[in-house]
């Protein structure tokens, strides 16, 4: 993993000029670096990785199989939106700098989602507590209104 938190840095460290002759290939190996730790993790697990796309990427398509196996893995949804959306977003820029910013941003976006999925592969609870997760959303469905206003 420390390749690709190293790869990501580079990716942020890089002079607006470089992005403008490879800004195709940076796209690439930070969707390539999202898909990665996503199988890296589905492996851990002892699942096959999916090759199927959803919404036309195969990262998010990852994202969701390791969301029906672990419903924490709602925390990386968006994250693995983020990543696919930045990385779009600057094929689509026209000027040199906001394609440089949003490539940047989608490899600090990686960074956030290698180094969340490594504190999973060490504490498998991680993201229980997000604001999407069951527990939370089944204690909010079943807390009493009225007993909540009492103690305000």
């Amino acid at each position: 993993m420390g390749t690709l938190l190293e790869t990501a840095e580079a990716i942020e460290a890089m002079p607006d000029a470089a992005f403008a002759a490879d800004s195709a290939a940076v796209r690439s190996t930070l969707l390539h670096a999202g898909e990665f730790i996503m199988e890296r993790w589905l492996q851990a697990q002892g699942m096959q990785p999916t090759d199927e796309r959803h919404e036309g990427f195969r990262l998010l398509a990852l994202q969701r199989q390791a969301a029906c196996a672990d419903a924490t893995f709602n925390a990386c949804r968006e994250s693995c939106r983020e990543l696919v959306y930045q990385c779009n977003v600057a094929d689509a820029a026209n000027d040199k700098h906001e394609r440089a910013q949003h490539l940047r941003l989608a490899a600090s976006v990686t960074k956030h989602l290698a180094l969340f999925i490594d504190g999973k592969l060490e504490n498998k609870a991680l993201g229980e507590f997000c604001c999407s997760s069951r527990p939370l959303r089944a204690q909010d469905a079943s807390a009493d209104p009225v007993a909540s206003q009492d103690q305000n």
